[in-house]
C-alpha cells in the first residue's frame, strides 16, 4: 500500500511549536532535560518543536507542566494544537500536489501580505491562466497533461486571496527580464502584460519593475516570497524554490536579511507609476 501522506504544517501548527520553543527557553531546559523529565523522545520533541509534528493532546499537557506554563497560555496552545491541522483551502486534487507546494499555499492563504520578488517569472498570483500553463509546460516538460492542468488549477485558485473582504495585500517586484521572456508567445505577454496594468489598479497590489538598465542587484541571486501573518504571534515565513528543494526558513536572522533585500530591491526598481509605463510599453510592443 502508498505511504500515508503527512500533513504539510499550518500557520496554527507553526506558532504552536514557536511557542513551545520560547517556553522551554523561558524554563531554561534543553530537550534532553524535557526527555528526562516528561518521558517524551528528544527526537520526537524536535519535530513538534520544528512543526513537523502535531503533538497528541496528553503529551503538549505534559510540556506545558514541565514547562511550568500559566493558564492563559494553557488554553491558548490547547485550543492550537486542536486546529493545528485544519486547512480550509484543501481541494481532493491537491493531494497530488508536491507536498512543499501544498504547504506553501496553505500559508499564503492565511498571510496578511505577500512580498515577493521574482527575476525569470511573473510571481504566480498575478499570472493569467495562459502564461500559468505556458510556465508549467516549460519548466515541467515531462509533466501529464493531467499535471499540468492540475498545476495551473491550483494557481488560479490561490488568486482568490486577492479577493473579498479582507484581501492579501500583494507587494511584488520583478526584474525586467521576467517580462522580456516570451512565455508563450507575443499573444500571451500581451495579454499578461494588461492582466498586470488592470491588477496594479487594486489599493491592495503594487507592482514594480526592476529594469535592464539598473545594472547587478541583490535580487540576481533568486527570487523569494516574504510572509507575515495577521496574528502577532505567528511567525513570519520566508519561502525559498530552488532546483535542489523548497525551503522555508523562520530564523530571525534570516528574516530580517530578506527583509533588508527586498527593501533594496524596493529602492533599485521603478516606482509604480513608471513600472506601469514600462507594462503598458510592453503590451504594445
Amino acid at each position: 500500500m502508498p505511504a500515508r501522506r503527512a500533513h504539510p504544517p499550518t500557520v496554527r501548527l507553526r506558532r504552536l511549536a514557536a511557542e513551545l520553543r520560547k517556553l522551554r527557553a523561558e524554563a531554561g531546559l534543553t530537550r534532553e532535560d524535557v526527555a528526562q523529565r516528561t518521558g517524551i523522545n528528544e527526537a520526537t520533541l524536535y519535530r513538534i518543536e520544528r512543526s513537523r509534528a502535531r503533538p497528541q493532546r496528553r503529551t503538549l499537557v505534559g510540556l506545558l507542566d514541565a514547562y511550568g506554563a500559566d493558564e492563559t497560555h494553557r488554553t491558548d496552545l490547547l485550543a492550537l494544537q486542536g486546529g493545528a491541522n485544519d486547512q480550509g483551502w484543501l481541494r481532493p486534487y491537491h493531494s497530488e500536489l508536491p507536498e512543499e507546494y501544498t504547504a506553501y499555499i496553505g500559508f499564503e492563504a492565511e498571510a496578511r501580505t505577500v512580498r515577493n520578488y521574482e527575476s525569470l517569472f511573473v510571481p504566480g498570483l498575478a499570472q493569467t491562466e495562459q502564461y500559468a500553463t505556458e510556465v508549467v509546460r516549460g519548466v515541467l516538460p515531462v509533466a501529464s497533461r493531467k499535471e499540468v492542468a492540475q498545476r495551473v488549477q491550483a494557481r488560479m485558485e490561490r488568486q482568490a486571496v486577492l479577493t473579498g473582504e479582507h484581501p492579501l495585500q500583494l507587494r511584488a517586484i520583478v526584474d525586467e527580464a521576467a517580462l522580456r521572456r516570451a512565455v508563450g508567445g507575443r499573444e500571451v505577454m500581451r495579454g499578461q502584460a494588461r492582466h498586470l496594468l488592470e491588477m496594479m489598479a487594486e489599493p491592495h497590489v503594487t507592482f514594480q519593475v526592476i529594469p535592464f538598465e539598473r545594472g547587478a542587484h541583490v535580487g540576481m541571486t533568486g527570487s523569494f516570497v516574504h510572509m507575515d501573518f495577521p496574528h502577532a504571534d505567528d511567525p513570519e515565513l520566508v519561502y525559498l524554490d530552488t532546483p535542489a528543494g523548497d525551503l522555508f526558513l523562520e530564523s530571525e536572522t534570516e528574516i530580517r536579511r530578506y527583509k533588508s533585500m527586498f527593501e533594496h530591491l524596493q529602492s533599485v526598481a521603478l516606482g509604480p507609476d513608471d513600472s506601469a509605463g514600462l507594462l503598458a510599453g510592453v503590451a504594445e510592443e
